[in-house]
């Protein structure tokens, strides 16, 4: 576990090369970037061995140290910094998931992005940020973390508008950084401020400081609802959620990355790293279920009514993030890592499918396409699974991950909101259903179109996602993970503050299942079977379907509030700081320097008959004011 460290060192160390030396080297230098992840990848494998068989370690090392100073009225105690790593199973799941996922989609990038004139720059843009993911899962303090933080945040900047010839592309790219930036400001504050109330940055320093009841309520609840803010930023949550789906314009790699195992896991990951944090907060996970749940069903619907194949799986992945914040709300981290788990799978499968629809296609749009089963069958199985899997089929991975969503729901929140979940479930049926049997189910709709399935280095990456995605939820089971060297199911080797057994609930079961037949089934009605008409159920919600297929203006509210507030007062305070700064502080300072040694040099000409002249013109008027003071 002392050798972690090296995961994140290698891909940065790939991307040095690269940027230092790539355009010299053959083919752009990509197996270094490729064998650096899979050097991490299998790296792991003993750590996580390391971990099983020590236990959870922390590793730190001195990185600024300022000794106790006394002076005169002035007393400073003294502050150490340190940097380290922490090796837990909550760190150990994430490294698996970031490193398994960056590789394969590497590989499957080799295929997507043949023949890009930056092919080389791609891949070290690529090993930077699985670097800096790798770094953030690791960081055993707010600081580094934060470090790494803003760093993921740059790479999605550069992997977005990585076409930045194309205006769209460059346009998503400065929003997702600016509208993370909002979240990341919060984030920063509280770090700042649970410093000062802690005099440390260490993340479970705090915990305990939070845990022992040593902090002011009103402050940790302040502190975690601003450690919130960054991950509503980097978790596409509402209100922050505009971002995700204009990201589609980078390369369709890079999307699967960033949905399945980097940019936007990195917001759940905080807050369940943060997890004794909000537990101790009053009202915090309050917040957090409130946004959660909000945020699945607003997604939901947005997927129901898209028509670009990547913009879908774009609000499904903003979805499927509410519902993670929804368990961790709820009290369940398990569930919640559970659920990122699985969902890493399955994401990354479903985009790297769609990646090789558009390579097939060059389109994007849904209602051009039909048919594709017979015509890319390993692609439309892939697909398939893995929006059966977001759907809850049973046995699939998703049906166990969204069972304990729904089990932990049903204990610690009231039926209102357990109903509620009940129909964010059921909306992802309906549009992992609508997507998958418009697309690769019925007729061809465009005939000029000619599909043909990928190449072998873009299917075998979907292979091996489309297994993982069948059989990732078993892990759940005692014997299964017991059988793959763990001491339990899942729950026994990630919970809070004690194990959880991975359990059914009976009547939890039949409504997960009764709601994803009626999602699956009521969308092969409609898309397949002509059974139900979708422009007549369209017409029947009316406004309603209107203002979903708009996004519910939050877009035009905030280039409403950017033109009319933000830029007004922008042009104020520009306003202030020309006028009032520049030429009356700066510029007039300097203007009355030069107007004081003009009239100064009169005085001081160094001639004797101009300082005569002077005291002659003085006494004269000394005397006359002297006599119109003296009177008659």
């Amino acid at each position: 576990m002392e050798s972690a460290w090296l995961l994140a060192l290698l891909p940065l160390a790939a991307f040095l090369l690269l940027v230092l030396g790539g355009r010299r080297l053959p083919g752009g230098g990509w197996y270094l970037a490729v064998g650096a992840i899979g050097a991490a990848f299998l790296l792991w494998w003993p750590v996580m061995g390391d971990l099983l068989a020590r236990g959870p370690g922390a590793f730190s090392f001195s990185w600024l140290a300022l000794p106790p100073l006394q002076a005169t009225g002035f007393a400073f105690p003294g502050f150490e910094l340190r940097f380290g790593l922490v090796v837990d199973p909550l760190a150990a799941l994430m490294l698996g998931i970031v490193t398994l996922v960056a590789l394969l989609v590497q590989i499957y990038s080799l295929g997507y992005m043949r023949g890009d004139r930056r092919f080389g720059w791609y891949f070290a843009a690529h090993s930077l940020f699985a670097a800096a993911m790798l770094a953030l899962v690791l960081a055993d303090n707010y600081l580094l973390l934060y470090f790494a933080w803003e760093l993921v945040g740059l790479c999605s900047y550069l992997l977005i508008g990585f076409w930045y010839e194309r205006r769209s592309a460059a346009e998503a790219a400065k929003k997702a950084f600016i509208t993370t930036r909002v979240g990341d400001v919060g984030l920063l504050i509280g770090i700042l401020l649970l410093w000062r109330a802690t005099g440390t940055f260490e993340i479970s320093a705090i915990g305990h400081a939070a845990e022992s009841g040593t902090l002011d309520p009103g402050l940790l609840t302040l502190g975690a609802l601003l450690v919130f803010a960054g991950a509503i930023g980097k978790s596409a949550q509402f209100p922050l959620h505009v971002w995700l789906p204009d990201a589609m314009e980078g390369p369709t790699p890079v999307s699967a990355l960033i949905h399945a195992a980097t940019m936007v896991a990195a917001g759940v990951y905080l807050v369940a790293r943060s997890f004794t944090l909000f537990v101790h907060a009053p009202g915090a996970l309050a917040v957090v279920t409130a946004v959660g749940l909000f945020t699945a069903l607003l997604a939901g619907t947005l997927a129901l009514v898209n028509n670009d194949i990547k913009r879908v799986l774009a609000y499904s992945t903003v979805s499927q993030l509410g519902f993670m914040m929804l368990a961790l709300g709820s009290l369940g981290l398990t569930a919640a890592m559970f659920h990122l788990y699985t969902h890493a799978f399955a994401k990354a499968l479903l985009f790297l499918a769609a990646g090789s629809v558009i390579h097939g296609l060059g389109t994007q749009d849904i209602w051009r396409m039909g048919g594709l089963l017979r015509r890319m069958p390993l692609t439309g199985v892939t697909f398939t699974i893995g929006a059966l899997a977001l759907a809850g089929f049973p046995l699939l991975s998703g049906f166990f991950s969204k069972d304990e969503i729904l089990k932990v729901v049903a204990e610690h929140q009231n039926p209102a909101v357990l109903a509620l979940t009940a129909l964010g479930a059921l909306v992802s049926a309906l549009y992992m259903g609508r997507v998958t049997w418009v697309v690769f189910f019925g007729r061809p709709r465009d005939h000029e179109l000619h599909p043909h399935e990928s190449p072998f280095v873009m299917t075998v990456p979907l292979l091996i996602l489309a297994t993982l995605t069948v059989v990732a939820g078993y892990v759940a089971l005692d014997p299964v993970g017991q059988s793959l060297g763990l001491h339990g199911g899942f729950g026994e080797f990630l919970y809070h503050e004690h194990p959880e057994p991975f359990s059914l609930n009976g009547g939890l079961v039949v409504l997960s299942l009764a709601l994803a037949a009626a999602g699956l089934g009521g969308t092969w009605l409609a898309y397949v079977q002509g059974g139900i008409s979708p422009s007549s159920v369209a017409a029947r919600f009316g406004v309603l379907y209107r203002w979903a297929a708009a996004k519910y203006y939050v877009d035009e509210l905030y280039q409403a509030i950017i033109d009319r507030v933000v830029l007004v007062l922008a042009g104020g305070v520009a306003w202030f700081d020309r006028h009032v700064v520049n030429d009356a502080g700066v510029d007039g300072t300097g203007r009355a320097t030069v107007w004081a040694g003009f009239v100064l040099k009169f005085q001081q000409t160094g001639k004797f008959y101009n300082y005569a002249i002077a005291m002659i013109v003085g006494i004269v008027v000394l005397s006359v004011l002297a006599g119109a003071l003296k009177g008659p």
